[in-house]
């Protein structure tokens, strides 16, 4: 029969020296005394057919009694065939697992953010990126871990913007759903991603398209154009002439107000933007789009003084704004309707017409007064045009027939009514 260690007291431990001593009570129970007085409990004990070492904690932070019942424990758990050490591994394992996955929302977001962020082209467009989300999302899911969010939790994001911004809600569910599939990828959720609209929120949300029709721009009406233009050439200033030359382009503002005369090239007649230019919309995977350029729009940029880079460049420096150029057409359209006119405004909402409609008078001249090409005008307008096959292969830009059209549209603005009615062939 082994021998029995006698039974410690706790004074007793407290003035062991150095080394591994039994302290009674418990088989195999032992004081574990290191050369500079740390002590610590520690359990001897065989486990199948493996000798084990188990540590029980520090003293005096677990005491005598203390460890006297952790040794008791470990070992009934024994001699019902749990292996103590594997149990412990296993709960270390489990532990680091679900802390690796411990990711919050905010977190998830900033990672992907840095991710996402580069791929967008102005910082405006990244600044409004972040801005709905950290809005919207991140008060109610924010400080949530990202294993945890349900379907709920995207709803209670969702209801109180659905219906009244549907598209800024459209937006910010996107960008959750995003936001969690990194999150998977990473490791850091599993299963279904609850903000997936296919599925799951269509079956809870009223379809955008149907509570939010996309609506067009407010556009200059053909029967107003010539009117419209006689007033805006009666305007001095810059915004103005932005202005005429985005009418005479049929470009969109933001790839005028950042046009450069570098972009320029008046002996070959050309404006060329690059892909990927600030405000073109053009992706930077994209081709560049030359613009013909008119006697008209030559005359135009003649009169623009050279400051810096920029063609047109705001009084204080900088570039122009949208709001600049649409501030414009409330004062012609405001002008018009003091003088007791009808002011400027689309044929179908009776809205103040806006910049980018020019774009849209110009497309509806070729459709209903011209015989020009429509293709030809949707290139004008920087659309794609085809399938992809047919933009594979078709890579004319026909910029010599589109300058005889351009010629055409600066003579409908310019020209009355009556006179720029007349059909124009090809």
């Amino acid at each position: 029969m082994p021998r029995r260690a006698k039974e410690l007291s706790a004074i007793e431990v407290r003035r062991l020296g150095p080394g591994v001593h039994s302290v009674g009570g418990v088989a195999g129970l032992l004081m574990q005394v290191s050369d500079n007085g740390a002590q610590s409990w520690l359990l001897r004990v065989r486990v199948g057919d493996k000798r084990r070492e188990i540590g029980l904690g520090a003293f005096p932070e677990v005491s005598l009694a203390r460890a006297r019942e952790k040794a008791a424990e470990v070992k009934e758990a024994i001699r019902s065939g749990i292996d103590p050490v594997e149990v412990r591994k296993a709960a270390r394992s489990a532990l680091l697992a679900s802390q690796r996955q411990g990711l919050t929302f905010i977190e998830a977001f900033e990672k992907y953010a840095a991710k996402k962020l580069p791929e967008l082209r102005t910082d405006r467009y990244r600044s409004q990126w972040r801005a709905t989300v950290e809005k919207y999302a991140f008060p109610e899911l924010g400080g949530m871990l990202v294993q945890d969010i349900s379907r709920d939790d995207i709803l209670r994001v969702l209801h109180p913007i659905w219906e009244n911004r549907t598209e800024t809600a459209t937006k910010v569910r996107q960008r959750i759903e995003k936001t969690l599939d990194y999150a998977k990828a990473s490791g850091h959720r599993t299963g279904d991603n609850p903000a997936a609209w296919r599925g799951n929120l269509e079956l809870a949300l009223s379809a955008p398209g149907k509570i939010a029709p996309k609506g067009n721009f407010p556009a200059l009406q053909l029967d107003d154009a010539a009117r419209w233009w006689a007033d805006l050439q009666s305007r001095d200033g810059i915004s103005a002439t932005a202005l005429a030359f985005q009418a005479l382009t049929a470009s969109r503002t933001g790839a005028v107000r950042l046009a450069t005369w570098g972009e320029i090239d008046l002996e070959a007649r050309l404006w060329t933007i690059q892909p990927g230019r600030t405000a073109s919309k053009i992706p930077p995977t994209g081709k560049p789009h030359r613009v013909p350029l008119t006697d008209a729009m030559i005359a135009l940029l003649e009169t623009v003084p050279r400051i810096g880079d920029l063609v047109f460049t705001a009084p204080r420096g900088g570039s122009l704004s949208d709001a600049t150029l649409g501030k414009v057409m409330r004062m012609i359209h405001e002008t018009d309707v003091k003088r007791g006119g009808t002011g400027y405004v689309d044929a179908r909402t009776q809205k103040r017409a806006v910049p980018h409609g020019n774009r849209s008078c110009f497309r509806v001249w070729v459709t209903e007064r011209t015989n020009f090409d429509g293709d030809m005008a949707e290139i004008a307008l920087a659309h794609m045009v085809g399938n992809k096959v047919r933009q594979a292969y078709d890579r004319s830009d026909m910029i010599e027939k589109r300058r005889a059209m351009m010629v055409a549209w600066g003579a409908f603005l310019s020209t009355s009514a009556t006179a720029s009615n007349l059909a124009v062939v090809r």
